[in-house]
């Protein structure tokens, strides 16, 4: 199959660049339902960011032929002319990085193809100059070919992937003009088991490599200074993990490597994540009352991290360590707990935050700035809330006295009125057996606090070790609260980011404590009078499993279910089969899975009694299951198996099947599609009316 073809036409940037000016769609009128349209539309803007001097600024758009390119706008021209970076007609370009302030390195997808994440294994590498010129095709495509001019570059196999985008450096061991690196992949029966750094030279396809003294086996991840000089690597080897510090040569001297922690898979008691000049390493680790995790820098004199720089009490630490471009220090943290903050150690940045926090009050402002605190100072901003997907900000020194000028560049989802939108909000409730719940609501625009209870939808986060909920617009949430529905989405027993200790509490609790706690959310809506005797379940995933496992223990709560690729049997989630093909890891079924949901063998009664497709004679509410015809996370047959179950049982489900699609759905016309399917079949089962069973 042919790769991405360059698209030549002109009069797209010009388009970009009337987009840029004006900034704003047309807003939807007022009317009864918002058009799901708007929730599920993609966004204006999925990338941007500055130059590393500030004179040009990026975007990834999607252009008139529907495609996503990235278009470049030189900040120090009179009208700020545009110019087309990169953008083809057979393949997208979502997000980039600047390597200086003339190129820019990218991988390609088809956002027009839903294979969710699947599409993504080898998406290949490609360099331009801001102006669309000296296009460089350097990593291949799995199973596509790329020519430019009509002759073939010099090209990496599909097995590399891009690491890291380094500050250019006078050092030796440091990256020169135009260079990346990238990393060579190494499988051994479909799973990763090394990956090995090298230079790549952006314009010219050239390789060097990066010399490391004898690194260990199995190293699969790296972290590198701001110059591009790797420091530590992540190993696994045997289902157990390690960290590994690297000292390089200095007077003659060989570099030498010395181990920092080991553990077992997922069970490292660290993990790092900034790496600055000399020694300067931070760590994340659980030292909260809960085992919540903080931020720390590691002693080295000690070999164990030192006293904490940052908590957030409640919460793992989520966020970003903001270093400067040297990688001597830090300028800021963001944290992300109940909501996003940004606290700076830097006083040029600082005073900017506070400038921008008082001409933008009521959200989430996070900016990007270049020359703070100077007279040319350049600040990129994006500004969003919990009714307010985001806007794209850009604010510039002018010429009237000093006095600085805000210029809008865009709307993340134009047509989206904040008025109409739901309030996010996040509560800390107890769960039957006493545990802090957090759970997110997204009520209703116009929704009282007192005597206005709801029907509501109880939406289960797939994972399930992960944290769903954030202070910030979702489109699933919104649409469902557009409709007049409570938002319930609980972060039951076995979600991160609320500590270690209510992450462990989850493991082999899938139907179980888990699910309870799904229903303690509910249940404590009801109590406070925000839900009413309504409501339905439904969740993708484990979210999914959840979904049906609601019916299978809780029948009395719900009037309905929506499953989207759920696993309905555990033992074919844990085990597999040779007749199923599927994308999860032998080695996560040898080590993680056992410990996280349960042993096939020795947990055989347990899974079977907290198995969808063996109880599936306790399913007696209506049921909408939906699925992705090329799904490799939880096949098809997941569902196959239960349809037929309940089939035979005389309650056949509402099936529904996008071929096109895998784990996760791609293609905007069938989110569209499923988002208005789940709205009908909500109604048809939250209406007054409606039976609670059939």
């Amino acid at each position: 199959m042919a790769g991405p073809r360059f698209w030549a036409r002109t009069w797209l940037a010009a388009l970009a660049a009337a987009l840029f000016l004006l900034g704003l769609a047309p807003v939807a009128r007022a009317q009864p339902d918002l058009p799901a349209q708007l929730f599920f539309q993609p966004p204006q803007v999925l990338d941007i960011a500055l130059s590393p001097s500030g004179r040009r600024l990026a975007l990834s758009v999607q252009a008139p032929n529907k495609r996503v390119g990235v278009f470049v706008f030189d900040l120090q021209q009179a009208g700020m002319p545009a110019t087309r970076a990169a953008l083809f007609d057979d393949a997208d370009v979502p997000d980039f990085d600047w390597v200086d302030d003339q190129r820019l390195v990218f991988s390609v997808t088809d956002l027009q193809v839903g294979l969710g994440e699947d599409r993504d294994m080898a998406p290949g590498l490609f360099a331009v100059r801001f102006d669309g010129k000296e296009l460089r095709h350097l990593v291949e495509r799995q199973g596509r070919a790329f020519f430019s001019s009509g002759e073939r570059n010099r090209t990496l196999p599909w097995n590399h992937r891009l690491l890291h985008v380094p500050v250019p450096s006078d050092q030796a061991d440091g990256a020169q003009a135009d260079e990346v690196i990238v990393g060579a992949m190494t499988f051994r029966r479909s799973e990763l088991v090394h990956v090995q750094p090298k230079w790549l030279n952006t314009r010219t396809g050239a390789t060097r490599d990066l010399w490391v003294d004898a690194e260990p086996a199995g190293a699969l991840q790296w972290w590198f200074t701001p110059q591009g000089v790797p420091r530590l690597v992540r190993t696994r080897e045997d289902g157990r993990e390690a960290l590994h510090w690297y000292t390089p040569p200095a007077g003659g001297t060989r570099g030498q490597w010395r181990q920092l922690a080991q553990g077992p898979l997922h069970g490292l008691p660290f993990l790092p994540l900034w790496v600055g000049q000399g020694d300067r390493l931070y760590v994340r680790l659980p030292r909260g009352p809960a085992g919540e995790a903080v931020v720390a820098p590691f002693n080295f004199a000690t070999g164990q991290p030192g006293e904490t720089l940052v908590n957030a009490p409640g919460f793992d630490f989520s966020g970003q360590l903001l270093g400067d471009r040297t990688g001597e220090r830090l300028q800021g943290v963001r944290v992300d707990a109940d909501a996003e903050q940004t606290v700076w150690f830097s006083a040029a940045h600082k005073a900017v935050q506070e400038r921008v926090d008082k001409s933008l009050p009521g959200g989430v402002n996070r900016i990007t700035c270049r020359r703070c605190g100077s007279d040319d100072a350049v600040v990129l901003v994006r500004s969003f809330a919990d009714r307010l997907p985001g806007e794209l900000l850009l604010w510039r020194q002018t010429d009237n006295g000093g006095k600085g000028g805000w210029q809008r560049v865009a709307l993340q989802m134009p047509g989206i009125d904040p008025e109409r939108m739901g309030r996010v909000e996040l509560e800390r409730i107890r769960a039957r057996d006493g545990r802090d719940l957090p759970v997110w609501l997204t009520k209703p625009a116009g929704m009282r606090d007192q005597g206005d209870a709801r029907p509501a939808v109880v939406l289960v986060h797939g994972g399930p070790w992960v944290r769903q909920g954030h202070w910030r617009w979702e489109p699933m949430a919104q649409f469902l609260a557009s409709r007049g529905w409570l938002v319930i989405e609980p972060e039951f027993r076995g979600s991160d980011g609320y500590g270690r200790a209510h992450l462990d509490a989850g493991f082999r609790q899938w139907g179980q404590a888990m699910q309870d706690d799904v229903a303690d959310a509910l249940l404590w809506a009801r109590a406070q009078g925000l839900a009413n005797d309504r409501a339905c379940i439904a969740g993708a995933s484990y979210g999914g499993y959840s979904a049906l496992m609601g019916l299978v223990r809780h029948p009395e709560l719900y009037r309905c279910a929506s499953a989207w690729v759920a696993v309905t049997d555990p033992f074919l989630f844990l085990e597999g089969s040779w007749w199923v093909r599927d994308d999860i890891s032998g080695s996560a079924r040898r080590h993680s899975l056992p410990v996280m949901v349960g042993d096939p063998e020795k947990d055989r009664a347990m899974l079977l009694a907290n198995s969808p497709l063996a109880q599936a004679a306790r399913i007696q509410a209506p049921l909408q299951l939906i699925w992705g015809g090329q799904d490799l996370r939880v096949p098809i047959v997941h569902g196959e198996r239960l349809r037929d179950a309940l089939k035979a049982a005389g309650r056949p489900p509402e099936w529904i099947v996008y071929p096109d699609e895998a784990h996760g759905f791609a293609r905007g016309e069938n989110r569209l599609d499923m988002a208005q399917k789940l709205e009908r079949f909500l109604r048809r089962h939250l209406q007054p009316d409606a039976p609670v069973r059939p």
